[in-house]
């Protein structure tokens, strides 16, 4: 944030990961934000040093975007990708026990395994997560009987799942009850619900790719960006809406 300049609390909220630009502005018509234990009109300014909570519980400061962290984390199956310290014992923020305030980008749900992105960067998460943006996500899959007929076939031309129809996407048998699979979307559950609706269940989902990032880490360990995957990931990015609603859970 710029010496004096301020930051619109729209822009505030979304920078540090709390909620889209639009979302913020339904709480602050709402009437549950408050910067310095005053309520702010549309298009108030976020300065240096100044204290915002919403519903009454402060949101951390945005910092300054060379000093954002940036990991990749190889999560374990039993791991739940959620901040909720409180609720959840096998969340992801005390599996990976960084110092600084971090959040997924995106979700694996509980049984799989796989990568992801953390960071303290929100516009960062909210680029990367717009489903318009056809990032490339790659699973590896195992289901619980061999792969027969027309399933690689049904599965990369689209399955009818959440009352639409999943993205054309690429498929390949890799094993009796294996096969690759790079989507460009993020419904809920989706590669096990598109194979539930094929008539196959789910034993093993590994998340082997995000975009340019490999999975390269043990089951359970973190690295910081390196600079230059870094600079490819800005470069991806560069051109997401930041400010659109209708956040993709990216939960497969």
């Amino acid at each position: 944030m710029e010496a004096n300049a301020g930051i619109r609390i729209n822009k505030y909220l979304s920078e540090v990961g709390y909620c889209s630009r639009r979302a913020a502005d339904k709480l602050l018509e709402q009437g549950r934000i408050a910067i310095n234990g005053q309520l702010p009109e549309l298009g108030t300014k976020v300065m240096p040093g100044d204290v915002v909570e919403v519903d009454g519980q402060a949101v951390g400061q945005p910092t300054k975007a060379e000093d954002h962290v940036y990991i990749v984390y190889h999560k374990p199956g039993g791991i739940v990708c959620t901040t909720d310290q409180k609720r959840e014992k096998d969340n992801i923020i005390d599996a990976i026990g960084h110092p600084r305030r971090i959040f997924p980008v995106g979700r694996l749900d509980k049984p799989s395994e796989g990568l992801i992105f953390l960071t303290s960067d929100g516009d960062i998460v909210n680029k990367v997560l717009r489903a318009r943006n056809h990032h490339e996500k790659e699973y590896h899959v195992t289901v619980d009987r061999p792969i027969r007929g027309t399933f690689v076939a049904d599965m990369s031309g689209g399955v009818p799942i959440l009352g639409t129809v999943t993205r054309r996407c690429e498929v390949e048998q890799t094993g009796p009850r294996n096969f690759r699979i790079i989507l460009t979307q993020g419904l809920n559950r989706q590669i096990r619900r598109m194979c539930e609706h094929l008539g196959y269940n789910v034993v093993r989902l590994k998340r082997v790719r995000i975009m340019h990032m490999q999975l390269d880490l043990p089951r359970g360990e973190w690295r910081d960006f390196t600079a230059a995957e870094l600079a490819q990931l800005q470069q991806l990015v560069s051109v997401s809406d930041k400010t659109a609603d209708g956040l993709p859970s990216d939960q497969a």
